[in-house]
């Protein structure tokens, strides 16, 4: 392997394997690998959650990386928290416990998989873990060491094996369990508790958490006032309209599978007010991404350009629901509201309308009785369909084979829950469309067929239901009937304001009708209400940008586009054929040949013939110039 075909680059890598493996197989092979399984999915599926990617699993190792050594040491904690809750519920001697090392060096990359010393001291820090603990280096302890509510032990310069210097290594300190923000410093945190033992609100503390943290959570007073953001601060300038941001819900409950449930009850809540035309709400995957992270509310207003911050926590148990939640003037610093729910889990519904009606009547939003019904659209009153609509919501947006056929299996057994969900037939009509456009299923025909029929009983079911009318405007390009697809779009907008996936439907729909200006216009706006937007805009702006001409602006959002794609976010064709066409329109045909070969390299199934049908160009000629522009690069 040359040289030249590998890339350098510094990354926060976590390596972890399981104390005593051998041990567990020994007595009982197959328990362990079931064990192995489960706890591997759970860990999998955190390490997604903070932006991070497994690179390889054998046996009961894994080694992942992060752009961010911050959210490599948080997805740690949580991994060990997550890890602690599923040993409880076995026998001691069939418990499965993980040992954890962190490191942040350099590393070398090919293709997916990386090497280096910073792989190999990630893996010596492991070693120096305990059972259920954590080993960081001296390099990640000093990017962390005010960053985060830890308390590290120092281990000491260490000699580790095939590492030529020694390397620093300290223990990450916590309380077993604890999740990832309430990790807190265990020395002072137990003397503040024995200094406050003569107070009867520490009295009253000492006893729930003896009993359940959770619980207290609904019983204390309204906290007092937060340290207030500073608009000059603001990551976007403040919208002349009222704007939230609704962070994730905190799962106060025992059980960890009610992860799912609480966040699907904090994404309704959003949707609800989106759907809000006088509102500015920032997007769900968006606020989702300080899920499990001790944040302030000033920063999440400065980091989103919001004033008001929506914050609370759920506690579900048997049939009973506790719900805590409260809205924040971070402006101002002050507490605008307090409510503590204990309601019936029937009532999840209604109680979830109520806290949007707080939120509305707390920021003096003028709506009609009627205006407020219709936005709340009709739902489902089957907890298991919304369950299982919520998952399918999760593998579509991935847009890959394996991911839209579990979306689809989701959404067909939600609606066979419940036959009335509107939103779940529009999801199953997506998941229809990609199986047409993308060739995932032998009848293209048949398909385009199932969503159209999705997409009328959808609306018949809800004759404003936005999503519908983004299933209607991806069937309308399909069948290459443009003027439509523009109308469906603007449906959608008009249906939901503040959805960034109907802006983002818009723009690209202008795009692919010519109308790149307006394209790009639909595109930004809706990266505004989610900053931290998905990959759909970025293609949206990059081919637009192509197309006027605008090479400098189409290079950047191909840039972006392919760390989205590492993450599956879209597939990755996407931002391999922008930056292949883009090089070549500007003649540089070596960084063009370049990602052609990467493009091929990682869609060997891939040809010109392919784009013609998922191109859906209403102008010949902005078609045939990608094409020969991809053809000069060397693509047939």
């Amino acid at each position: 392997m040359a040289a030249e075909e590998f890339k350098r680059r510094l990354t926060a890598l976590l390596s972890a394997d399981v104390e005593g493996y051998s041990r567990l197989m020994r007595e009982d092979e197959q328990a362990t690998v079931r064990t192995l399984t489960t706890h591997r999915t759970a860990i999998t599926h955190l390490i997604e959650q903070y932006r991070g990617r497994v690179v390889d699993s054998p046996g009961d190792n894994l080694l992942a990386e992060f752009t961010s050594v911050v959210d490599a040491v948080n997805c740690g904690v949580e991994i060990q928290r997550e890890l602690a809750e599923r040993n409880g519920e076995l026998p001691e001697n069939r418990q499965m416990r993980f040992r954890i090392g962190i490191n942040l060096g350099d590393v070398l990359e090919e293709g997916k998989r990386i090497y280096g010393d910073g792989v190999n001291i990630a893996a010596r820090m492991e070693g120096l873990a305990e059972a259920g603990g954590i080993c960081i280096s001296g390099t990640v302890y000093d990017a962390i060491e005010n960053k985060i509510g830890l308390e590290y032990e120092y281990l000491g310069e260490q000699e580790v094996k095939n590492i030529n210097k020694p390397v620093r290594a300290y223990r990450v300190l916590s309380f077993p369990g604890a999740a990832a923000h309430r990790v807190v410093k265990a020395k002072s945190a137990m003397a503040a508790k024995c200094r406050r033992a003569g107070l009867a609100a520490a009295a009253i503390l000492v006893i729930v958490v003896g009993a359940g943290l959770a619980w207290h959570f609904f019983l204390r007073p309204a906290p007092p006032s937060v340290e207030a953001a500073r608009a000059e601060k603001m990551a976007f300038p403040l919208p002349d309209k009222p704007s939230i941001a609704v962070l994730p819900f905190v799962n106060m409950s025992d059980d960890p599978k009610q992860e799912l449930f609480c966040d699907g009850l904090t994404d309704t809540i959003i949707t609800s007010l989106s759907r809000i035309p006088h509102l500015f709400v920032i997007a769900s995957n968006s606020t989702f991404t300080y899920k499990g992270k001790p944040v302030k509310v000033q920063q999440v207003a400065e980091d989103l350009g919001v004033r008001y911050v929506l914050e609370g926590s759920m506690q579900k148990a048997e049939k009973r629901i506790r719900l805590r939640a409260q809205l924040i003037d971070a402006i101002s610093g002050r507490h605008l509201w307090a409510e503590s729910y204990d309601r019936s889990l029937e009532d999840i519904f209604a109680l979830q309308d109520e806290i949007a009606s707080k939120v509305l009547t707390s920021l003096q939003v003028e709506l009609t009785s009627g205006e407020y019904a219709r936005s709340i659209g009709k739902s489902t009153k089957n907890l298991e369909a919304l369950e299982l609509f919520w998952r399918a919501q999760y593998h579509l947006i991935r847009i890959t084979k394996e991911d839209n056929t579990l979306a689809r299996q989701y959404a067909e057994k939600a609606i066979e829950i419940d036959p009335e969900f509107s939103s779940a037939w529009a999801v199953l009509g997506v998941a229809h469309v990609y199986d047409s456009t993308f060739g995932w299923i032998s009848s293209r025909e048949q398909s385009l067929k199932l969503s159209e029929g999705c997409a009328q009983k959808a609306l018949s079911l809800n004759p404003s239901e936005p999503k519908a009318f983004m299933l209607l405007c991806l069937i309308s390009l399909a069948k290459r009937e443009y003027d439509k697809a523009i109308e469906y779009a603007e449906r959608a907008v008009e249906a939901n304001p503040n959805d960034p996936w109907a802006l983002f439907f818009l723009g690209s729909a202008m795009r692919w009708v010519g109308r790149y200006e307006e394209a790009i216009a639909n595109a930004r706006k809706a990266m505004r209400l989610t900053p931290y937007y998905p990959a759909l805009p970025l293609a949206t702006l990059g081919y637009s940008s192509f197309h006027l001409r605008r090479y400098d602006d189409a290079l950047s959002a191909g840039e972006k586009l392919l760390e989205r794609c590492r993450k599956s976010e879209v597939p990755d064709w996407t931002g391999y054929l922008l930056m292949v066409v883009t090089y070549s329109e500007l003649g540089q045909e070596e960084n063009a040949r370049k990602y052609a070969t990467e493009f091929l390299s990682a869609n060997p199934n891939w040809n010109l013939e392919v784009l013609k049908r998922v191109w859906v160009y209403k102008n010949q000629s902005d078609l045939d110039r990608l094409l020969n522009a991809a053809r000069k690069a060397g693509l047939k």
